[in-house]
């Protein structure tokens, strides 16, 4: 950390930052939603699947709205503007949501909050080709994804005590609850201050001064086209679909697919609660791995890893194989995402690195849509959430592949 520079760090922490959302939409807060369709007498099947879908609705609008976004923000100094509207959408969603009182209110608000997460974050990750240089971008783009991990666990350690211990202080499961969105929410935009105080757009298209709605949408047709002429980009945004399918999915449903299977809710939490101390020394370790590994290869690895997670996910019954499945997704989670992010980022063109990242959101995107709404789908017609996440398989084989079959480009050198 003491090599980074100072916007380099402020990047970071804005990982650090919105991570503590995604902990508790990871633990907490489908955990609230289980107790709230139960009350409402909606079986455990029914409940995993309509949770999927609101995971796969807040994708969908994120993932047509990315490319769209991208492109306005590609104009000079917009970039700091879209991302601020999105990080206030997602940080008074996230607290909103504390004060739903029933299970379908609760999922429009989260719907909400969690658009407001994703779009930010397409104009985050673009920001990459502003703050550093390609040299740097595998090993900051790790740091951000592991200190994200570590950092998360402070707002969630003290959101889970007000949970598990605000009964002694005669706080309601409610209120406890409410107090803990809080947390996560006033963590997730103080933390985000240096990063907008201090952020500047380095690279912008430079042809764009005002754009009407129009020149938009010909602009991204331009862009697909040029996608599509660019082989090394065009494969790797199709494997990226396919194999991040299975490491978002695996994420937001584990909590869910957990429960089902009969873990208990403390072990579940305090599972994942390792998931994020582990997932620190591993990102960074796989950041550092670039320098004598090709990222190329390291995201195949932990294809591959996915893939054995996976299947060792439909045999699951037992809390000390949740224990084991969670240290094995910990291992991959973070050197996946963040050198995808860092491979693509070294891909494509500066100038337009926002427009492009509005599309590498929308394939990422789309995937989470395709995997969180296929096990919903499996698991309602068959009664079964281990069926559901036995899906996943076809789609990481499928990602791998295609990989493979990415030719070699500059992102490799």
């Amino acid at each position: 950390m003491k090599n980074l520079t100072k916007l380099e760090k402020n990047w970071i922490l804005y990982d650090v930052a919105n991570s503590a959302f995604i902990m508790m939409v990871s633990t907490i807060i489908p955990i609230f939603f289980k107790a709230l369709t139960t009350s409402a007498g909606i079986s455990d099947a029914d409940s995993t699947a309509y949770w999927g879908y609101a995971l796969s609705i807040s994708t969908l609008i994120v993932a047509f709205l990315g490319p769209t976004l991208g492109r306005l923000a590609d104009e000079k100094d917009k970039k700091k503007k879209y991302f601020l509207i999105f990080l206030l959408l997602g940080c008074i969603g996230c607290a909103a949501l504390g004060f739903s009182f029933d299970w379908l209110s609760f999922i429009v608000i989260f719907i909400i909050a969690r658009v407001g997460y994703q779009a930010a974050n397409v104009f985050y990750d673009s920001m990459l080709t502003d703050i550093t240089d390609d040299s740097r971008s595998d090993i900051v783009s790790s740091y951000g994804y592991a200190l994200g991990y570590i950092g998360s666990c402070i707002p969630f350690v003290c959101a889970m005590a007000v949970v598990l211990l605000g009964s002694n202080f005669g706080l309601t499961s409610q209120t406890s609850i409410l107090i803990g969105l809080l947390i996560t929410a006033v963590w997730w935009f103080v933390l985000s201050i240096p990063l907008l105080k201090n952020y500047k757009q380095k690279y912008y298209n430079h042809e764009i001064e005002k754009q009407s709605f129009g020149d938009v949408i010909r602009g991204l047709k331009n862009t697909l086209a040029k996608v599509k002429n660019n082989k090394p980009i065009f494969y790797f945004l199709i494997a990226y679909f396919f194999y991040i399918d299975g490491v978002y999915t695996v994420i937001e449903m584990a909590t869910s697919y957990g429960y089902d299977v009969g873990i208990d809710q403390t072990q579940l939490l305090l599972a994942l609660l390792l998931t994020q101390v582990i997932a620190f020394p591993f990102a960074i370790i796989f950041g550092k791995l670039t320098n004598k590994i090709k990222a190329r290869k390291l995201i195949n690895i932990s294809i591959v890893g996915y893939i054995f997670i996976v299947c060792f996910a439909l045999q699951l019954d037992k809390a000390w194989e949740f224990w084991f499945l969670a240290v094995c997704v910990a291992m991959f989670q973070g050197g996946i995402q963040a050198l995808s992010r860092s491979y693509f980022a070294r891909m494509v063109p500066k100038d337009n690195s926002n427009e492009y990242f509005g599309l590498f959101d929308i394939f990422g995107k789309g995937a989470s849509f395709t995997g969180t709404l296929l096990v919903g789908i499996i698991t309602q017609l068959t009664n079964s959430s281990t069926m559901g996440v036995g899906g996943l398989l076809i789609l990481l084989i499928i990602g791998l592949i295609m990989m493979l079959k990415v030719p070699e480009n500059e992102a490799d050198n």
